[in-house]
């Protein structure tokens, strides 16, 4: 048994003294001359970019439309996406505002340049690479600059125009002693920005009133407060559409200028 031992281990020696160690090559830079590991155009990094700028022809401005009142930018042609500032939604955006400028490129990495809130800039910082000299892949950074131009979305429009105007309300109400599962739903509601939607919000005895420009915004908060808390719903469609029959009347008779009246319902 110990011969056995002695003999794999002598073969084991043998089998290492015969190993060629391996050495990494290295080449001369053709125009530099500096010690380089070898690439298919016989150059090292710095004189390759001097060579070649693989981000010539790329765009390093942009123009988004941003609504300032929802904090939303214009996704062409008429969608509007809210994003909040160097988040991920904003930088996906970004990027894609250059997708044709990126097939002649491969990116690599995208990330914010921090600027001041208020400067309407934002600048975004883009690694990419691309195939250059005899088949040698050369990466490079380059900044791009937004310039942010405020134009109101649709909905912001018709609230500006008149505040009034909404399709849906949702009234909130919880009618006990305490407040405490109120104001759980109320951080919920922050939370998952179910409320991202609503025109208007309005602050009144025992709860909160919610307005939103479409239904279909309206239902689906209604649909979230059902899963988060115990609710009981009551729809009133009739009430609404005289509510929006006399606020249409009333901008009407406003912009004739006519005398004000009030209605009581």
């Amino acid at each position: 048994m110990h011969l056995f031992i002695f003999l794999h281990e002598l073969i084991a020696m043998a089998a290492n003294m015969f190993v060629v160690p391996q050495t990494k090559g290295t080449v001369l830079c053709c125009k530099c001359g500096i010690l380089m590991a070898p690439n298919p155009a016989n150059m090292c990094v710095t004189c390759l970019r001097s060579e070649v700028d693989i981000t010539e022809g790329l765009r390093k401005h942009a123009t988004i439309m941003h609504c300032p009142e929802c904090d939303s930018y214009l996704q062409p042609p008429r969608t509007w996406l809210k994003a909040q500032l160097e988040s991920k939604e904003l930088l996906t955006y970004c990027v894609k505002r250059l997708e044709n400028d990126l097939k002649k490129v491969r990116l690599v990495n995208a990330e914010f340049i921090w600027t001041e809130p208020h400067s309407k800039r934002i600048k975004v910082k883009l690694k990419v690479q691309k195939e250059v000299l005899n088949g040698a892949i050369l990466e490079q950074s380059y900044v791009v600059e937004y310039v942010l131009q405020d134009h109101m979305c649709e909905s912001c429009t018709r609230f500006q125009a008149n505040q009034d105007q909404w399709v849906a309300s949702v009234q909130l109400r919880q009618r006990v002693s305490h407040r405490r599962t109120f104001f759980y739903l109320e951080q919920l509601i922050l939370k998952h920005d179910a409320a991202v939607h609503a025109i208007k919000i309005k602050q009144v005895d025992q709860g909160i009133d919610f307005f939103f420009a479409n239904k279909s915004h309206a239902s689906k908060f209604v649909e979230f407060l059902d899963k988060v808390a115990p609710t009981k719903r009551r729809a009133n469609s009739l009430f609404l559409t005289i509510l929006r029959i006399i606020a249409t009347i009333i901008s009407i008779l406003s912009r004739l200028k006519y005398p004000r009246f009030a209605v009581r319902i």
